[in-house]
């Protein structure tokens, strides 16, 4: 009775709860994705036999992690933020020695029944160490010094994880801009980071020559408007004319340099598809004869097909589950096997295909409720720590479900981002499990002060 008394003690039970109905409808989800009606399901659970029975021992596993952290002096959390955050980088700095290459990155390590994923385990480091870092008296994000070293801490591990060809959990630490924006980050650098995005998708979009064209009206324009003001001070002249030579630079040189020499040609193709558009790696095609460029049409349609199976199927099977769905277990393309990794990156075909669009909808709606509760519980803090570390909490899980959402819908490029606590895998759902409970555990003594 003492020890349960002392693990209530200042729990916020609503995110506890909230924590154990996403687990169980997303492993009820991975059951009815490897569910056919054959075989022994207890025997299949007993043996580790499918996805759906080792989930069930990572929840086991992550049921004992969660009573271990809320059994913890909340000090012990901040007083090893910056060793864990070590600890994460040489992890990550391991898998180039021990990593296993699965489909094409090698960012996992081997644990005997399971593989373990750095890179995901890494963001409960960075969260604390951040936590830790933004925390301090003297950090101050007026000063440049604060905050490079801020974006330091968040985005080396996105370094690691990009060496390790893992670009889509690289641009997860990304999230931490949100916490550092709320501890007084500048809002000029969300303006520049949004700015560069619309800059990014418009090039792919719109005719490079057109755009320059629209680029340059556009700082006419701002140049007529602000015309009293440039006759005061010449340098606003010379800030605009920096900002269009730097957005056509942009445009014309720095997005295809990214597209050729940065990004994976799968890469390209998955993001110019998501946009609609034909990818076309070089100009080179012009000098080939016209039987070698039919057969190269050919093998392109044929590669294009090949690259949009995926999110094709995935719409078939939400669009296919209608208002009311139809039916835990009676889902035909579930059934068929025709998503493919739909135990992982694509577990949400699960729920629109078997509940439909009502379904779906509820499971958003929780994952919003549960992002409000946790700024909730961020807002109520004493401890800048705990409040830091509560709005990464609340990012990463709102970049995680938006994404993966979105990509099943076909409304973003594959990039292989799990559904907190659905999709099948022991390094997402222990990390998000670590994740959430640290934070519980830091609000049940959210009347002190933590540094």
């Amino acid at each position: 009775m003492r020890d349960h008394a002392i693990i209530s003690k200042g729990i916020d039970w609503l995110s506890v709860w909230l924590y154990i109905i996403l687990v169980s409808i997303g492993v009820l989800c991975i059951f009815s994705v490897e569910y056919h009606n054959t075989g022994d399901i207890w025997q299949n659970i007993i043996g580790l036999k499918k996805n759906y029975s080792r989930q069930l021992l990572f929840i086991g596993i992550s049921a004992i992690l969660a009573i271990f952290i809320l059994l913890t002096d909340s000090k012990f959390f901040t007083a090893t933020a910056n060793l864990s955050y070590a600890f994460g980088i040489l992890l990550m700095m391991a898998t180039f020695v021990l990593g296993k290459d699965i489909n094409g990155s090698k960012s996992w390590i081997p644990m005997g029944f399971f593989n373990l994923q750095p890179v995901e385990t890494c963001k409960i480091f960075t969260a604390l160490a951040l936590a830790k870092y933004l925390s301090r008296p003297e950090t101050n994000f007026q000063n440049t010094r604060s905050q490079l070293i801020a974006a330091a801490i968040a985005l080396t591990p996105a370094v690691f994880s990009v060496l390790q060809n893992e670009t889509g959990l690289a641009l997860v630490y990304f999230s931490f801009l949100i916490p550092m924006y709320r501890e007084g980050l500048p809002p000029i650098y969300l303006i520049i980071g949004f700015s560069f995005g619309v800059l990014v998708v418009a090039t792919i979009l719109v005719e490079k020559n057109l755009l320059a064209l629209i680029l340059t009206i556009i700082a006419g324009i701002v140049i007529y408007v602000l015309r009293r003001t440039i006759k005061r001070d010449k340098a606003v002249l010379i800030v605009i004319l920096g900002l269009w030579v730097l957005c056509v630079g942009i445009q014309r040189f720095a997005v295809p340099y990214i597209f050729k020499h940065v990004l994976h040609q799968y890469q390209v193709e998955r993001i110019m598809n998501t946009f609609g558009v034909d990818y076309v790696p070089d100009a080179e095609t012009v000098l080939l004869s016209k039987e070698d460029k039919l057969e190269q049409s050919k093998t392109k349609k044929a590669a294009k097909a090949k690259e949009n199976y995926n999110v094709k199927q995935s719409k078939i099977a939400i669009g296919s589950g209608g208002f009311w769905g139809k039916g835990f277990l009676k889902g035909t393309q579930t059934q068929g096997d025709f998503v493919p990794e739909q135990h992982t990156d694509f577990i949400f075909t699960s729920v629109g295909e078997n509940f439909g669009f009502w379904g779906s909808t509820l499971v958003v709606l929780l994952y919003i409720v549960f992002m409000l509760r946790i700024v909730f519980l961020a807002e109520r803090q004493r401890s800048t720590f705990t409040r830091v570390y509560a709005y990464s909490v609340a990012a990463i899980i709102f970049f995680h479900v938006s994404i993966n959402i979105c990509m099943t819908i076909g409304l973003a490029p594959v990039i292989g981002i799990t559904l907190p606590l659905f999709s099948y895998g022991g390094s997402s759902l222990l990390t998000f499990t670590i994740l959430i409970f640290i934070l519980i555990r830091l609000d049940a003594d959210r009347q002190m002060v933590l540094r």
